[in-house]
């Protein structure tokens, strides 16, 4: 599940100066922490084997849309203009760079329930040629991904992919269109653990689809699984390699950012965090849930940003351009409340970062839900 977010009552009613300038620093790795706030890098590598690039400043949030109901997935048009997917609502709003807010459409047959609603959204990468919009969404007895045109407005939507078992909680979500032209496509195990290790079923894994909701070509076994062992998949992310990371809530006792490799087995429910298996993949870096449960991811440069919910932060980690990382740095802890989604403007110089705190474990603020832009400087 998705966990509470302790929320300082100030918090409640600032929405005046939100001054947080944090410089950026060259953070050298002498070798594996133990789990804290920094974060944990279980990789076995020592210091000498690895060099950290500098993180990056952030400058100072600035709101740019307000009053959103739960904002999940978010995606750019060609325009710099955004489309945003709201959970509880199922309407999609077209946001764009001046805060200008306005209806896209609403997703029919989405059916919202705990953590399900309509969640992950990207936009076709040969947009407007292909004028499509794809959703994650959660059905009355399914989680399914489906594809509407849009011009201006959304139209019809059409299943591609149901079936991807659903619950009140552990429904995955995140949704996004690889280098590869493909679409990858996270889910949850849905309150049933011993599906992630069963590549059968889709959930617990990470899928990899053609736009016409196939199973891609070359999938390791032969169906719509790319990896599987994963309790609740929330962020994807590549870097300039085509390197894919994956963040995932743990249960109790580990979240984790992993580097997916297609047929990895990322352990749920056998093992939580490493797994001191050969049968298993490692993750990267993991966190006590009370300092991320990590939901949505972007890269800018060396450095990966993960939105964590009841940690309340953003999470900067550095990748070292090898498939290693960096000690992760927290920015602006408990200033916003829960954050689900980082994405990279594509004018290079801003993050977008949503709160989630309507949802049934945050304390919302004056005109939450809402969407930051975040001066890359």
């Amino acid at each position: 599940m998705e966990r509470t977010t302790a929320r300082p009552a100030a918090l409640r009613t600032r929405r005046a100066a939100r001054v947080f300038a944090l410089l950026g620093t060259t953070l050298l790795l002498g070798g594996c922490s133990a789990t804290g706030s920094g974060g944990s890098s279980p990789d076995g590598r020592s210091g000498d084997e690895r060099t950290d690039p500098a993180t990056t400043a952030l400058g100072t949030p600035e709101d740019l849309a307000t009053d959103l109901d739960v904002p999940w997935g978010i995606d750019f048009l060609p325009d710099g203009s955004a489309l945003v997917a709201q959970r509880d609502s199922a309407v999609v709003a077209h946001v764009t760079p001046d805060g200008d807010v306005t209806e896209a459409g609403t997703v029919e047959g989405v059916r919202h329930g705990g953590e399900g609603g309509l969640l992950g959204l990207a936009v076709d990468p040969d947009f407007p040629e292909r004028p499509y919009v794809y959703v994650h969404h959660t059905s009355d007895t399914d989680n399914r991904v489906s594809r509407m045109e849009y011009e201006d407005s959304l139209g019809d939507a059409e299943v591609l992919l149901d079936g991807i078992p659903a619950a009140t909680t552990h429904n995955g979500g995140r949704i996004a269109f690889g280098p590869d032209g493909h679409l990858y496509v996270a889910t949850g195990d849905a309150q049933e653990e011993g599906s992630a290790q069963d590549t059968d079923s889709l959930a617990g894994k990470i899928l990899r689809i053609t736009d016409d909701g196939e199973p891609a070509p070359d999938n390791p076994f032969d169906n719509h699984v790319y990896s599987y062992g994963h309790r609740n998949v929330q962020g994807l992310a590549w870097d300039g390699q085509g390197r894919l990371y994956a963040t995932e809530f743990g249960q109790d006792t580990l979240d984790e950012v992993n580097l997916i490799e297609p047929g990895g087995n990322y352990g749920w429910p056998d093992v939580e965090g490493p797994g001191g298996d050969d049968a298993y993949t490692d993750p990267l870096v993991t966190w006590e849930p009370a300092e991320a449960s990590p939901s949505g991811a972007a890269i800018v440069g060396d450095s990966l940003y993960v939105a964590a919910l009841r940690g309340a932060r953003l999470w900067e980690v550095p990748l070292n351009g090898d498939g290693t990382v960096g000690e992760p740095r927290p920015h602006f802890a408990d200033e916003f409340g829960r954050l689900r989604t980082v994405v990279a403007h594509p004018d290079g110089d801003t993050l977008w970062l949503s709160t989630s705190n309507l949802d049934a474990w945050g304390s919302p603020a004056d005109d939450d839900d809402r969407i930051m832009t975040v001066p890359l400087e």
